[in-house]
């Protein structure tokens, strides 16, 4: 049981800013189903990401590009009826926000009424500010998402680290103090140069989250397969692999599969 039931309520945005104010990490994973978010609910995370990462690990897709607001929002509802104290933030998927402002309210807007959930996140700086401004203006909070964005990588056309160049980095410290202006909560950090993720971190007062962005930010998330070894294949530098679930589920699977061969399951006291 998770030490955190008693100690602390619902985390909220207000709490964040309280975690990066007093020097407490705040921890952040994704989860995408129910049975998984009640899981990492109770062993006391701060953030649950429902990410596009979604399209990968849930769906199969090479890019998190082809997944939809409609199966965001299914992700999203089945989570958020897990949680009980985690703060849930949702991914607006590629091609539902960067159109125009109105497009990128309505879904942000369908999110929060359809999933229960407690924030929008979204990738971009300065191109993006009429729309984080417009989905604020709503009431609706909204974590950014700098460095590298998955969801432009057709663009970059390739996931290695982001901002080396002096003018990319500035341009990130750039757009981080402006979606810090619009009025954003936190901001993602994702594979960038330590040195510069720290920078960012010292300069804005909102909270920053890395991941590839090394220590010095005020916390740190990972998609939970990857962190779990349920995916094998992707291994980058900055993942710390905790458990090695793809190889308990296998031979849990093939164990069954023998038993059920053998005759074995099941047996006289499994049965009615």
């Amino acid at each position: 049981m998770s030490i955190h039931k008693s100690e602390i309520k619902k985390i909220t945005t207000h709490q964040l800013q309280a975690m990066k104010d007093r020097g407490e990490k705040i921890s952040m994973l994704t989860a995408y189903d129910y049975s998984m978010a009640s899981l990492v609910d109770e062993a006391g995370i701060d953030i649950i990401l429902v990410g596009d990462s979604a399209s990968n690990v849930m769906a199969g897709h090479e890019t998190t590009l082809p997944i939809t607001l409609d199966q965001m929002i299914y992700h999203a509802s089945s989570v958020v009826r897990a949680v009980k104290r985690a703060f849930v933030a949702v991914d607006i998927p590629f091609g539902s926000y960067q159109g125009n402002s109105s497009e990128a309210l309505r879904s942000a807007i369908r999110i929060m009424k359809e999933s229960g959930a407690h924030s929008v996140k979204m990738e971009g700086g300065a191109e993006i500010k009429e729309s984080v401004t417009r989905i604020l203006s709503a009431g609706v909070p909204v974590m950014g998402h700098l460095g590298l964005t998955p969801q432009s990588i057709y663009k970059f056309g390739t996931y290695s680290v982001r901002a080396k160049e002096e003018e990319e980095a500035d341009k990130l410290i750039e757009d981080a103090k402006l979606l810090e202006a619009c009025g954003c909560y936190a901001i993602v950090l994702e594979k960038i140069p330590a040195e510069l993720a720290k920078r960012v971190s010292e300069e804005i007062n909102i909270p920053t989250i890395g991941i590839g962005a090394g220590p010095h930010v005020d916390g740190q998330v990972l998609v939970i397969h990857d962190m779990l070894g349920i995916t094998t294949e992707f291994k980058p530098r900055f993942l710390r692999q905790y458990a090695d679930l793809s190889t308990t589920i296998k031979d849990a699977v093939t164990n069954y599969v023998k038993d059920v061969k053998a005759k074995d399951f099941p047996n006289e006291k499994e049965s009615y």
